[in-house]
């Protein structure tokens, strides 16, 4: 019995020691480990300060530098207007040097015998002498000023430029570098160069100024290498970590050397200290399993709180679907439009949209995808959504409504979060289409058997900054053509190799879908993704639209009328209006009533749109369609909207302010059923639209 209770002490012994031994091989661990990232920590930390340093110290030189090259130029614009005046050269000179204290030297150089009573050579140099200033005429054989790199460049090239550094002896007396910029005369010649002389003194003081560590430095070299600034005492240290930044114009190079030493002098002082407490390493064995039991609660916690948030999710998915268009068809008593879109979130929710709407017989639709995924991402999307309906209830004019929606979405955008979006409005009544992009995708165009991008500009996505301008397109959309929408996540989806379904494949699978109805055309494009896919898991958010314009399918009649800025043209309106009349059937009393809301909207653009004495033109145009009539009144005018009046307006006051023509439209807009107005290419052009029975 005795020596089975001692192989049993043995045993738990050698438990212990075999215990010891593991915890101090993980106490050893740590502490490398440790080490390790204490030393990268450090390593980081010190390439934070130098690139905040070599920013600050290029931004300082950029400003001077800068400030060189803008009034050496000033003075080589003012300098070509008094070529004749060569006396008033060290005046203009004096007057740079005076608002530019570092300047110390301002001169100009002209090609040989350019003023034959000067001489061969001819170079005026103002110098700065302490508070005074020395006015020299330099250039001989001695001062062969045409063999001077500052001068030959600038000759050659025709372009302003920065010298590499060298001894000035007879100006400055010292070390400069040189800006110079060419001087033409009224031909389009070179007749010389305008100069200005920085001393390398302040970029010495500069640079030997920066010191991030006791041992580290800073130098400055030219763009051949030479060295421009540095203190020499401290170019041999054993081992180093270096930064440089490059400065575009002059072609400098800043560079702050750090002793690896030195950064790494914390990280032994703390690996000494991690080294002591390893004598108390043993007595972390019982925390170690203290905190392994807290981390399993932990764990149970998380995953709790994980299934919690998927129930969450998966609301804000059906509250992020709800927001969509998901009724097709949306507009089932037209016969002249198809419409249908789908929308596939990679996760629970996603950041895509699409949304459209018809207003004044016009559909304005939108397509857009936010950079991120997840809640943020739809959060975006719910913002860029309810921004384009609240913009485009009151605005007709793409460029404006995308403005409108970037400034809004940028205007705190501190998660520097953009959309990519397309907006167009298609007008039903002949296929006009207007458009604006801001870096979307271009939506292709569908005919019978073919399929191809619409011309777009990129511009910007919204988000980036405020108060982008963004411009206006148009097209027309042949009767039967299909525009075909869609974000990035179709042409960018993956198969289990990586290789992307590309635009190449999407035109291959729509160039014969035209025929068939837009619900029809977008399952065809997914299938053929499908296809492409196999197995691979969706990436990014799947979002299509698709816009088939039927147009009329009855009989289309349009009538046309151009008239001169003259009142006395007028009454080729009563004609005009005569033959719609008896093409359509209408009543007398409708006829004379569309006469006269058409003779208001004319002679409102006669009036105000063309100044006194200018000739210009007047355009009608009559698009009628089946039981509707829509008229265009164009004129190529200054800006003038007649329909700002509010309809709530008072009829007294009305009547009492005729100056704007308020009576007139006000008329038009309780003859007519709709009536917008916008500006597009320059041209005024007012909508009205009729329904005749």
């Amino acid at each position: 019995m005795p020596r089975i209770k001692d192989a049993f002490q043995r045993i738990y012994a050698l438990q212990g020691l075999m215990l010891i031994i593991v915890a101090a091989f993980m106490l050893e661990t740590t502490s490398v480990i440790q080490y390790h990232f204490t030393k990268k920590g450090l390593r980081e930390e010190a390439d934070r300060r130098a690139e905040s340093e070599l920013a600050v110290s290029r931004l300082e030189m950029e400003k001077i530098t800068g400030s060189v090259e803008s009034a050496t130029d000033n003075l080589a614009w003012i300098l070509e207007r008094e070529l004749d005046n060569p006396e008033r050269f060290f005046d203009l000179f004096k007057r740079m040097m005076d608002s530019n204290p570092v300047i110390l030297d301002g001169f100009a150089a002209f090609t040989p015998e350019y003023y034959p009573e000067k001489g061969h050579w001819f170079e005026p140099l103002l110098a700065r002498r302490g508070d005074s200033y020395e006015e020299m005429v330099l250039g001989s054989e001695g001062h062969d000023y045409f063999q001077s790199d500052w001068y030959t460049q600038v000759i050659q090239t025709g372009k302003s430029y920065w010298s590499e550094p060298y001894f000035d002896d007879s100006g400055g007396r010292t070390m400069v570098v040189t800006y110079s910029t060419p001087v033409w005369d009224q031909d389009g010649q070179i007749v010389g160069i305008v100069g200005a002389d920085l001393s390398l003194a302040w970029l010495t003081e500069l640079v030997v100024g920066i010191q991030l560590y006791p041992d580290s430095f800073s130098t400055l070299t030219s763009r051949s290498g030479q060295m421009m600034a540095c203190p020499a005492e401290t170019l041999e240290v054993a081992k180093t970590l270096r930064y440089d930044t490059q400065m575009e114009r002059t072609g400098w190079k800043m560079s702050i050397v750090i002793p690896e030493e030195e950064i790494l002098r914390h990280a032994k002082i703390i690996g000494s200290i991690v080294l002591l407490l390893q004598l108390l390493g043993l007595g972390l064995l019982m925390l170690i399993i203290w905190r392994a039991a807290i981390h399993l609660l932990r764990l149970k916690k998380e995953r709790d709180s994980k299934a919690k948030i998927e129930g969450e999710l998966k609301i804000a998915s059906a509250i992020q679907m709800a927001m969509l268009p998901k009724t097709f068809p949306t507009y089932p008593e037209r016969s002249d439009l198809d419409l249908f879109g789908s929308l596939t979130p990679a996760k629970e929710v996603g950041g895509d949209l699409f949304d459209f709407f018809i207003r004044d017989n016009r559909l304005f639709f939108c397509i857009g995808d936010v950079s991120g995924k997840g809640i943020p991402a739809s959060l975006v999307m719910a913002v860029t959504r309810s921004l384009f309906r609240s913009t485009s209830a009151h605005e007709s004019n793409p460029g404006r409504i995308v403005s409108h929606i970037n400034d809004a979405i940028s205007e705190g955008n501190e998660t520097n979060m953009f959309v990519t979006f397309f907006l167009g409005i298609l007008d039903l009544n002949d296929g006009h289409l207007r458009y604006c992009n801001a870096g979307h995708n271009a939506p292709l165009l569908l005919t019978e058997g073919d399929s191809r991008p619409i011309d777009v500009q990129p511009n910007v996505p919204l988000g980036i900054m405020e108060g982008l301008k963004f411009a206006t397109q148009q097209r027309i959309i042949p009767q039967g053509s299909t525009l075909f929408l869609f974000t990035d996540g179709l042409t960018e989806a993956e198969d289990a190799q990586k290789e992307l379904f590309g635009d190449q494949r999407l035109e291959d699978a729509t160039r014969e879908i035209a025929p068939l109805s837009a619900k029809e055309q977008i399952q065809s494009v997914i299938e053929s993704v499908r296809e492409h896919v196999q197995q691979a898991p969706q990436s990014d958010d799947l979002t299509m639209l698709s816009i088939k314009f039927l147009g009329y399918s009855g009989d289309a009649r349009d009538r046309h009328l151009m008239l001169q800025n003259d009142i006395k043209q007028i009454p080729q309106l009563a004609d005009f209006i005569e033959d719609i009349a008896e093409e359509t059937g209408i009543s007398q009393a409708l006829a004379m009533s569309l006469n006269l809301a058409l003779e208001e909207a004319v002679v409102n653009a006669i009036l105000y749109a063309y100044p006194e004495g200018m000739e210009g033109l007047v355009e009608i145009e009559a698009l009628i369609r089946d039981n509707t009539v829509h008229f265009i009144v164009s004129d190529t005018g200054r800006p003038v909207d007649p329909t700002q009046l509010d309809d709530e307006e008072d009829l007294n006051r009305i009547l009492e302010d005729r100056t704007n023509n308020a009576l007139g439209i006000y008329m038009v807009r309780n003859i007519m059923d709709t009536v917008y107005y916008e500006r597009t290419d320059g041209r005024n052009c007012l909508h009205m639209t009729k329904k005749l029975s």
